[in-house]
């Protein structure tokens, strides 16, 4: 449909995400691909149970919520899924964040001012709710002074309560193992250093007023 058009996304996807240039601006469509065992199944298709139950519908609605409430995340366009008999394929389609960077490869990525950036936007997001299943350093982006993040599939949006301390530690486990596989060039010391400022700001959102 777009042809040339289109452009792979280098960074996190399993090669599932396209840059567009549409009539409207920038767009970023992402195929909704499975991974690990699954993928030797098939890649691609999901068992269908109906369309509001799709996956691409779920994070479509999902990211309309976040936007509404004036969370750092891309504004959705359209929300795709193709049936194929029992299965379906999907696709979403949202707005390109410009000049936004994946954290790893931001040129500040050793800087503690971007790190505690992070910290503040996610524990931002955890207040209002938001468990973020697959929180890697690749679903960070960094585009000026601003954090944003994306990739929302199978992503949870919890009622806000006090106690919900569980998934928030998962969301940052994984976070924390993410960041040593994708920043392995710092050295440990350096990679600690930054985590704690990550950390510092997060508690500093999560446990006092602080406005982002």
């Amino acid at each position: 449909m777009w042809g040339d058009q289109a452009h792979s996304v280098a960074a996190g996807g399993r090669g599932s995400a396209w840059f567009i240039q549409s009539e409207s601006g920038a767009l970023v469509l992402r195929h909704y691909r499975r991974g690990g065992l699954a993928a030797r199944v098939s890649d691609r298709r999901y068992l269908f149970t109906g369309f509001d139950k799709t996956r691409s519908f779920s994070e479509f609605r999902l990211l309309q919520s976040l936007h509404e409430r004036g969370l750092p995340v891309p504004k959705p366009v359209a929300a795709i899924a193709r049936r194929h008999g029992l299965s379906y394929e999907a696709a979403i389609l949202i707005e390109r964040i410009e000049g936004a960077q994946p954290l790893p490869e931001h040129p500040d990525v050793r800087d503690e001012w971007l790190w505690h950036r992070v910290g503040q936007t996610i524990s931002w997001f955890h207040r209002e709710g938001l468990d973020h299943v697959d929180l890697n350093c690749d679903n960070i982006l960094v585009a000026g002074d601003d954090v944003f993040l994306i990739d929302f599939d199978r992503c949870i949006l919890h009622k806000k309560t006090e106690g919900s301390v569980h998934w928030k530690g998962r969301n940052l486990k994984r976070l924390r193992r993410s960041v040593e596989k994708r920043c392995d060039a710092m050295t440990d010391c350096s990679r600690e250093t930054l985590w704690r400022v990550l950390l510092d700001a997060y508690y500093e959102g999560a446990v006092g007023n602080y406005s982002l």
